[in-house]
């Protein structure tokens, strides 16, 4: 059975293929009642990890944990890297593994319910501007659960197919272009989408990797703060975790005709006026407003080829986004009628092995390696792969050292290291492992062995890196 996992910061949502129709897979809470999303969220139960549904039964406890997923945005994330649960820590692949096998406990359930024993397969959504290792640990974490991960797809590419199956009409000769504008728990995405019957083209895409929701959440926890005359600082981790999950449950409620927001505020309850929240959180919808000006190219959508703008992602529930980008785009912009699940949707349309949706998507990240130039008085980074270049990046040339340090880094929004590979170049130090190498002083040398380095970025977003020194014998592989 095939389905669309849509693994976000606040809530994960699950959409199935059935038949050319894609449901959303609901879940039961601890107390029989059915939600269609699964929290994102974990805590500790003596020493084991729960998650979801059964982890919100654990609120006000000191190690529940929203967010976790946050982490991942980490320049130098690896599995290792530890996540504070309150005064406990846990590494980020061992919460992964934990809420990988939840959900995928959930899938068996439901196939169970059916009478369906095939296989599950399940394509992922990332965020587009999420870097190698945010999906190589997502992915491997639902492999070790014994599925089969056929693929990983851009969040906002994934609401495109979406669009498409749901509004295919709005799309001319003319305007043959959309703007997914995906605002969630932690991330935004804006992708724009040229779109061709079945065929969809990613022409560029941009991103912040920590705008979403929980900000939102913090503005109006800072505001309902500031309104009684508080500092944040009297504030107990706990009673503030428990201040921003009172302020998320107001700010969901919020509808077009809202007018204030009760908070509870330790033993005191604040009326804040739902003007004074908007006016508090405009500056961060306005940052998303920057964000996608390079996708349009104008100041109106008027002149452009572009349909609408589409928007999804839980957080565009709240009516100030869509106020905003209607007030500087107009009529075309249109929202979701299922926002939180637009993304689970085309995931599982991609998943569908009986659909015709094809996706051309881009690389929206420089893949480089850090060279030493001028004798090693320089250092830089030398691009091998770019967003308008090739996926495969191939080198060849002598060998210039006794041993190569290759730096492999990825810069998008920021940079992060993507792996440090040490190769020896010499006989003599062809036997030693890696952490021997680090010991041995880097000289020149005349007529050194040939190097054949390339790497590859697959259609998953997933770096590869060869390095072939046949004189040697030495074939690394990472």
């Amino acid at each position: 059975m095939h389905f669309g996992i849509d693994f976000g910061t606040t809530r994960t949502v699950i959409a199935a293929c059935d038949r050319g129709n894609y449901p959303v897979v609901t879940c039961e809470d601890p107390h029989g009642d059915s939600h269609d999303f699964i929290p994102s969220v974990v805590a500790l139960e003596g020493d084991k990890l729960v998650c979801g549904w059964a982890a919100m039964e654990l609120r006000g406890t000191p190690t529940f944990t929203r967010s976790f997923k946050r982490a991942l945005t980490g320049r130098q994330v690896t599995a290792a890297s530890p996540v504070a649960l309150g005064p406990e820590t846990r590494t980020i692949g061992e919460i992964l593994d934990a809420f990988a096998e939840h959900i995928v406990a959930h899938l068996r359930r439901f196939q169970e319910e059916l009478a369906d024993s095939s296989p599950i397969e399940v394509t992922l959504g990332v965020p587009a501007h999420s870097h190698h290792a945010q999906r190589l640990l997502t992915m491997a974490a639902f492999s070790r659960t014994g599925i089969t991960v056929t693929g990983l797809i851009n969040e906002p590419s994934a609401a495109a197919f979406e669009y498409t199956h749901r509004h295919s009409r709005t799309l001319n000769s003319k305007r043959k272009s959309i703007l997914v504008y995906d605002l969630g728990g932690g991330t935004f995405d804006a992708s724009l989408v040229s779109i061709d019957g079945v065929g969809h083209t990613i022409v560029d895409t941009v991103g912040r990797a920590r705008l979403g929701g929980d900000d939102l959440d913090e503005v109006l926890a800072d505001l309902a703060l500031t309104t009684l005359g508080r500092s944040a600082d009297a504030f107990s981790s706990t009673a503030r975790m428990r201040l921003v999950d009172e302020a998320r449950t107001a700010k969901e409620a919020i509808v077009p005709q809202s007018r204030r927001i009760v908070l509870a505020v330790g033993d005191d309850d604040v009326t804040l006026p739902v003007s004074a929240f908007y006016e508090a959180a405009t500056p961060l919808v306005q940052e998303t407003l920057r964000a996608i000006e390079p996708l349009i190219g104008a100041d109106s959508l008027r002149d452009t080829d572009i349909a609408g703008i589409y928007l999804v992602g839980g957080t565009t529930s709240l009516p100030l986004i869509a106020q905003t980008l209607r007030k500087k785009f107009g009529h075309r912009v249109h929202r979701s009628p299922l926002p939180s699940a637009s993304t689970a949707v085309g995931l599982a349309i991609a998943a569908d092995p009986d659909s015709d949706f094809a996706l051309k998507d881009k690389v929206s990240r420089n893949i480089g390696v850090f060279r030493e130039w001028d004798a090693g008085s320089e250092v830089t980074l030398d691009p091998l792969i770019t967003p308008d270049s090739p996926r495969t990046a191939t080198r060849i040339y002598r060998a210039a050292h006794n041993v190569g340090w290759f730096r492999y880094g990825e810069v998008g929004d920021d940079f992060s290291l993507i792996a440090e590979v040490g190769v020896p170049f010499t006989p003599e130090l062809a036997a030693l492992t890696e952490d021997e190498l680090r010991s041995v002083p880097v000289t020149r040398q005349e007529s050194g062995p040939l190097v054949h380095e390339e790497v590859t970025i697959d259609d998953d977003g997933i770096v590869s890196i060869a390095i072939d020194v046949d004189e040697l014998g030495l074939h690394l592989r990472r």
